[in-house]
């Protein structure tokens, strides 16, 4: 007596078509709704956002081979072709290069695609993409799910079992990466340390200007500064405002911070400026302030919690050097913590508010490109 053949198998697995259709959906908003809180998640506390974002995209690996297994002949027999066929390959190829891009990273690849992006970048944009591509399919081949598709231990069991395989799987993932790499190199971020050329991790030696990558937010690119004609504004919500030009800026405290970039490096380093605190006694802010606002150049800016904002730094050097102007001479906000595009290079405001600026959200979109 034989037993059971694998496509045996893999049938008393699988989850209802219907069923898995949906849930693919489902997953795909999950990825994409962690992904999207992950980008600015700096915070270690942070940690069950990306721990979710892996876990439901193992279980989206398995839920995809069910798709495509099912689903194969309409696309290696042209008699089956409709007008959505084109969207459906489309669709699955981002998927499963969403997928291998994701998986090779944290597996410890590390390739440079179209000159800036590495593998990182590529995994996000592909993730930005997949979401609108996969309503539009179901929307060609829509079929809701039926109560039936529910019903039954065996369903519960099956979903169970997915989610408890993405875990396992993450782990040994986590396993398998420590045994390729250095141990604990990556962050719970995902993020890898910076290595530049006879440098450590750590940035132990010459860890200025030239020691991590010039990365900016969109098409923030701005022209050098004219360091005579800067200025630096503190104001708003304040008892008086506060003008300073670059001779003026006076340094006064030195902290070492670990830079989290959301391209997918860290780089631990020392940075000297001034301390936003000191700023904010200068003016005065008003009782009913809460939010400070930072300005850039290129009108890129970003909200923080009075308080928060009173632990941070604007720099004006980095290991010992001045700031050159791709890390954002002649002063760029250091906020412990936070992802790198909150950051803010070419710092030339800093506003007290009484909420938090909702225009940052366009401005993230569209700075740098008058």
């Amino acid at each position: 007596m034989t037993g059971p053949s694998l496509r045996e198998r893999l049938a008393s697995v699988e989850p209802p078509p219907r069923l898995v259709d949906w849930s693919l959906l489902v997953c795909v908003l999950v990825e994409f709704g962690s992904g999207v809180l992950s980008l600015g998640a700096g915070y270690p506390g942070n940690w069950p956002v990306f721990y979710v974002h892996s876990v439901v995209g193992v279980a989206f690996v398995f839920l995809l081979f069910f798709k495509l297994r099912r689903v194969r002949t309409r696309v290696t027999d042209s008699r089956l072709w409709d007008r959505a066929t084109a969207l459906s390959v489309l669709t699955a190829t981002v998927a499963v290069t969403a997928l291998a891009t994701g998986a090779w990273w944290v597996l410890g690849g590390n390739a440079r695609v179209l000159t800036y992006w590495n593998l990182m970048n590529l995994h996000v944009g592909l993730g930005l993409v997949l979401l609108p591509l996969v309503v539009a399919h179901l929307a060609t081949r829509f079929r809701p799910p039926r109560r039936t598709d529910f019903e039954g231990r065996r369903t519960a069991l099956r979903y169970g079992a997915l989610l408890l395989g993405g875990a396992l799987l993450f782990r040994a993932q986590e396993l398998l990466a420590a045994a390729a790499e250095t141990p604990g190199q990556r962050r719970f971020t995902g993020s890898k340390p910076v290595e530049a050329d006879g440098l450590s991790p750590e940035g132990e030696v010459g860890d200025g200007n030239a020691s991590f990558p010039v990365t900016s937010w969109v098409a923030d690119d701005p022209d050098p500064v004219d360091r005579e004609n800067w200025r630096l504004r503190v104001g708003g919500l304040t008892d008086s405002t506060l003008e300073l030009s670059a001779d003026e800026l006076a340094p006064d405290a030195e902290r070492r911070v670990l830079l989290d970039c959301t391209s997918g490096w860290y780089a631990e380093r020392d940075w000297r400026g001034i301390r936003l605190d000191a700023l904010l006694e200068a003016v005065g802010p008003d009782d009913d302030a809460r939010w400070v606002t930072v300005h850039s150049v290129t009108g890129y800016r970003w909200s923080f919690p009075i308080e928060e904002a009173r632990e941070m730094l604007l720099a004006t050097h980095v290991g010992g050097e001045r700031l050159a102007h791709g890390h954002g001479f002649p002063l760029r906000l250091v906020a412990p913590n936070r992802r790198g595009f909150q950051w803010i290079k070419w710092v030339d405001g800093v506003e007290v508010r009484r909420r938090r600026d909702a225009a940052q959200w366009t401005a993230v979109l569209v700075s740098g490109l008058g």
